[in-house]
């Protein structure tokens, strides 16, 4: 939701050095979009956010923090079904940390495909602490297995192909 999205933000205000640095942040959810772009945090970040960093990446409000204006005019958010939209391409990280918990064992391949068709050939994908790769556990490579970092080792270089699933039309085009 939301808070996935912002925490994109602080990673693109950490990152905010390199002259070519896109963030696109990407949900289902039009309200946590919204509340993504507003980049609005409560007071209480500052516990989990060291001072420095405050002072260099937000902006105090009344309320609490906000994200400031040169960090969020580098981060797109876009309305993504992982599942049915076309994949964005050429990134160098995805993540899609406590996304793919949600969904059932063939949509998660799915969607970890699509990645690995996204991301460039050196390109790096982040997990949440209880996902894994399942059937692609040889497409990439381990960097940081606590924090269940990996490198892709096989990039797709075939375009994906739209396929309609078995079943009701309702359920939309899948991507194999």
């Amino acid at each position: 939701g939301s808070r996935k999205l912002e925490n994109l933000e602080r990673v693109a205000a950490e990152l905010k050095a390199s002259p070519a640095f896109q963030v696109f942040g990407t949900d289902v959810s039009e309200h946590a979009l919204e509340r993504a772009r507003a980049g609005r945090y409560l007071a209480n970040i500052a516990e989990d956010v060291s001072p420095e960093r405050l002072r260099r990446f937000f902006i105090k409000e009344e309320r609490g923090w906000r994200v400031g204006k040169e960090i969020r005019e580098t981060v797109v958010f876009a309305s993504q079904n992982l599942i049915m939209d076309p994949p964005f391409t050429k990134l160098d990280l995805a993540s899609c940390r406590n996304t793919l918990i949600y969904l059932q064992v063939d949509a998660q391949e799915r969607v970890l495909r699509r990645l690995q068709y996204a991301l460039n050939p050196q390109g790096l994908l982040l997990l949440g602490s209880s996902e894994s790769l399942g059937a692609l556990q040889g497409d990439f490579n381990v960097v940081d297995a606590h924090q269940k970092i990996y490198r892709i080792a096989r990039p797709v270089l075939h375009t994906l192909t739209m396929q309609r699933p078995p079943g009701p039309a309702s359920r939309g085009p899948t991507f194999r």
